[in-house]
């Protein structure tokens, strides 16, 4: 969503940049007409500066047209639509947890059969509005929300074509110089970054073997300064959630909530570059859990690294280490606890390097893992993932991703290979 505001802002001061140029060449040529017919004592400096002006007040005519033609809010805010229509066609040589979006291999239900197939769904399309106000208690205000159709199925026999919709991420975002603050959903501050990717858009990529993604309502604020680098610093309150799954309609308080405690979260971060950012930061978590009688820790402490090199290498990665992280998104293979009910140990993280050769084309290639600390059903799980994406001119874009699980049982490992073939449009 936030290159969706960019790139909006950008084609504004696009369109009003050609018009100030329209309005100079119009009074160059008004000027330059008005000095070819000087040599007739009739002409006068006044004749030439009325036609300047009749230029540039119908210019003037012309972007006031286009201001009201553009599409607002009933508060006057600007508002944009915006989307992107994914179907993909995959394969899964065994058994996963989702087959169209695979995070960690199961077990077959008859060992001598593997359960391997194909099939296309379109389920991972998103949908997305975005508001500007450019002034709002002496700074900038935006908001977005993003949904896709990756909520689950309807029971039918429709399966994955009667996808349900579902909110992903929805963010208020007041911006001054240098101070922020956010109101929304989005995913954990200690956790924001994302692989680049084809076919993993309803989870990102890596899920369940190093990436803490889970989007959850929280209250940021943050604050930056900037001495050689950008230094800044970040503190949130979140949701608290334990990860486990909920009834259809009514609601009970998981284990996270009846702890009466929301989720704690700060950052800090150094970043650098404007054409080409890159930012290096570490933050801390904690909450808690209440499995029994009394309260268990939620914690970690997480590091992230984004670098962009001219504009053709991209290196991006994540490293977490803590307990109890199932409810930030699949940390311990989406496990909380050990046999014996205490808080479940584990170290994960992911790396990604992508590379842009010429523009409309990207390819990448990247790993992840996590590794829990205890006799848990799900003892490890390693991904490895290459794509490759092409978008020519106009809307469309194509994209191949091959993707290797690697999941370790007591029995021993189950592995599985994933292949996506992506392909839609964006508006």
């Amino acid at each position: 969503m936030t290159k969706v505001l960019a790139y909006s802002d950008a084609a504004q001061r696009g369109r009003s940049r050609f018009f100030i140029a329209i309005a100079l060449i119009a009074l160059a040529s008004a000027t330059h007409a008005g000095m070819i017919q000087a040599q007739s004592p009739r002409d006068s400096l006044a004749e030439r500066l009325r036609r300047a002006e009749a230029a540039i007040a119908a210019l003037e005519m012309q972007i006031a047209e286009q201001a009201q033609s553009a599409v607002t809010t009933r508060s006057r805010a600007r508002m944009e639509l915006n989307g992107r229509i994914l179907m993909n066609a995959f394969s899964n040589s065994r058994r996963v947890n989702n087959v169209d979006n695979p995070q960690f291999v199961q077990p077959d239900p008859v060992p001598a059969v593997p359960m391997r197939g194909l099939g296309l769904a379109i389920r991972q399309s998103r949908l997305g509005l975005a508001v500007t106000v450019p002034e709002a208690l002496n700074g900038t205000f935006t908001g977005d929300v993003d949904v896709d159709f990756y909520g689950g199925q309807v029971p039918s026999g429709g399966g994955r074509t009667f996808p349900l919709l579902r909110l992903r991420t929805a963010r208020g975002i007041l911006r001054w110089t240098h101070a922020d603050v956010m109101v929304g959903q989005e995913s954990p501050l200690i956790s924001d970054v994302d692989p680049m990717t084809v076919g993993a858009v309803g989870s990102p990529a890596f899920a369940a073997a190093g990436n803490l993604w889970l989007w959850l309502p929280q209250i940021r604020a943050g604050a930056e300064i900037t001495r050689g680098l950008r230094w800044g610093t970040q503190v949130a309150v979140l949701a608290p959630t334990s990860g486990d799954p909920a009834a259809f309609f009514d609601t009970d308080n998981d284990l996270a909530e009846r702890s009466a405690r929301p989720f704690l979260q700060g950052r800090v971060s150094a970043g650098w570059g404007d054409d080409h950012p890159g930012e290096v930061g570490c933050g801390v978590h904690r909450g808690w859990l209440m499995p029994l009688a009394e309260r268990e820790e939620s914690k970690a402490i997480a590091c992230d690294l984004r670098v962009a090199v001219h504009g053709w290498l991209d290196v991006r990665g994540e490293y977490f280490t803590g307990q109890a992280l199932r409810g930030l998104g699949g940390g311990g293979i989406g496990q909380n606890f050990t046999p014996a009910n205490e808080p479940l140990q584990s170290t994960g993280g992911w790396a990604q390097v992508n590379v842009m050769p010429r523009p409309g084309l990207s390819a990448g290639i990247g790993c992840g893992t996590d590794q829990p600390d205890g006799s848990v059903a799900r003892r490890r799980n390693d991904v490895c993932a290459g794509y490759a994406m092409l978008r020519p001119p106009g809307p469309m874009f194509v994209g191949i991703e091959y993707r290797r699980l690697s999941t370790l049982y007591s029995t021993g490992w189950l592995r599985n290979d994933h292949v996506t073939l992506g392909t839609g449009f964006e508006f």
